[in-house]
């Protein structure tokens, strides 16, 4: 009886042990899903949060981004402002407006300037120093004006190496004759001044400093390549302008008289043909033009191309490499005007000839926009990347130099100034001759004025007797 007494108490202590443990394992199961559960819900309230974060950095951003776009496209107004033919009353604070605002700008706001004509490259592009180029807009200019025209280039390495260059050759051999300068593109003068603070006068303004000036010999030296559109609106400027000095005189164009046809050559586009291949040939390493046939490399002289009457003067310019004998020399136009002269057909007639080298450089005063970007600029429409494209070729270079930097190109000019003032002297001399002539008649009319009077008075006495 005590045996059994003793196992059921045994059995009851066991029994409750076992409810115990399992009340136990209860417990920390609850615990563990607690435990569980709160980790889920913090893990939830980060998540909230990171999205929270997330989003309010991504508005912050898109205000941000907002804010940069806005400032970059307040600067691409102005610029557009100032990117226009026509000077106005507001020009010159309308080009240092332009300026201040780009100044304001972070870097990476300045590479958001778009518009119709902005963009980044308007003020941040290199194109060397302003400072080695001469205005050429001062006051004190004496009885005589050596005016120089330009196009113009806001390349400030191309300005001070070529138009300057030209400008600095006539100022040595004209030492008694003030030489200044006038460009045609306001564009290009509104360009320079937002940028560089360099001020130059456009044909009126300085036409207006000649006269205030009291000029009274005026010779225009124009740096156009020929008589075309721009040639025809500095001539009408001037015209304006003629009873306001005693004489005027308008030298040659770099390539002289257009002439009629293709076949019509003379000796300004001769000496242009030879300065601009010897040129070509010593910067790419060859002896001459001949030497750079052998090797199987061809030169592309890329010129502006015009609608004008006057783009003749290309098929010219390629008619007188013929005559040279430069069978490796190919006359092109960015215009495509004459229509030969396209850069499609200007590849094809460098492929039909055999060359497999090619070389190009420009047929323009300066080395600027056309030369950089539309000759030698990375785009696919770049006469570079149109001749790589074609896969006709072995390679393709580029020189990058205007004509104005050449000295028998300076010379050409020269001489062409020098006939122009010799015009004047010429002038003189046949208004002294009509002088002479004027005065001679109105002392013959004196003369026979007298007879007519002594005979009246014979008459009247001898009708008195």
């Amino acid at each position: 009886m005590k045996r059994k007494s003793m196992l059921a108490l045994l059995l009851a202590v066991s029994m409750t042990c076992s409810m115990t443990a399992a009340t136990g394992t209860v417990a920390f199961a609850s615990d563990d899903a607690a435990t569980e559960e709160a980790a889920d819900d913090t893990e939830a309230a980060a998540d909230d949060a990171d999205a929270a974060d997330t989003e309010e950095a991504s508005d912050d951003t898109t205000e941000a981004s907002d804010d940069d776009q806005k400032a970059a496209d307040e600067v691409g107004a102005l610029i557009d402002k100032i990117y226009v033919q026509e000077r106005t009353d507001t020009t010159d604070e309308d080009c240092k407006a332009a300026k201040e605002a780009w100044d304001k700008l972070t870097d990476a706001q300045k590479e958001l300037v778009t518009g119709e004509e902005a963009s980044p490259e308007y003020f941040g592009r290199d194109t060397g120093d302003a400072s080695k180029d001469d205005p050429r807009n001062q006051d004190e200019i004496g009885e005589n004006e050596l005016l120089v025209v330009s196009f113009g280039t806001s390349f400030n390495d191309s300005r001070a190496e070529d138009i300057k260059g030209i400008e600095d050759a006539l100022a040595e051999a004209y030492p008694d004759w003030s030489v200044r300068r006038a460009f045609t593109a306001q564009i290009i003068i509104n360009h320079v001044q937002a940028r560089d603070d360099e001020v130059i006068d456009n044909m009126q303004q300085a036409l207006d400093r000649a006269v205030a000036n009291g000029v009274k010999n005026l010779v225009v030296q124009p740096t156009h390549l020929m008589h075309g559109a721009e040639y025809d609106e500095m001539t009408e400027a001037i015209d304006g302008y003629k009873d306001k000095f005693e004489s005027v005189a308008i030298a040659e164009p770099m390539l002289g008289e257009v002439g009629d046809d293709a076949t019509v050559i003379n000796d300004d586009k001769k000496a242009v043909a030879q300065a601009i291949t010897d040129e070509a040939c010593k910067e790419a390493g060859f002896d001459d033009m001949k030497a750079a046939a052998d090797a199987g490399t061809a030169f592309v002289f890329m010129g502006h191309g015009t609608s004008h009457t006057a783009n003749v003067t290309y098929d010219q310019m390629q008619t007188q490499m013929d005559n040279l004998g430069f069978t490796n020399a190919f006359i092109g136009t960015v215009e495509g005007e004459p229509e030969d002269t396209a850069c499609d057909k200007v590849i094809e007639k460098v492929k039909e000839a055999g060359f497999k080298n090619v070389i190009l450089r420009p047929l323009m005063v300066v080395a600027g926009d056309h030369a950089n970007n539309d000759m030698a600029g990375d785009d696919a429409d770049s006469w570079k990347s149109q001749f790589e494209a074609s896969g006709d070729f072995d390679s393709v270079d580029c020189q990058i130099a205007g004509l104005g930097r050449i000295a028998a190109v300076e010379d050409l000019y020269v001489a062409h100034t020098k006939a122009a003032i010799d015009s004047l002297g010429a002038s003189d001399d046949a208004a002294a001759e009509d002088t002479d002539a004027e005065a001679a008649d109105d002392s013959a009319d004196d003369v026979q004025a007298d007879d007519a009077a002594e005979t009246t008075a014979d008459t009247a006495e001898a009708d008195a007797e």
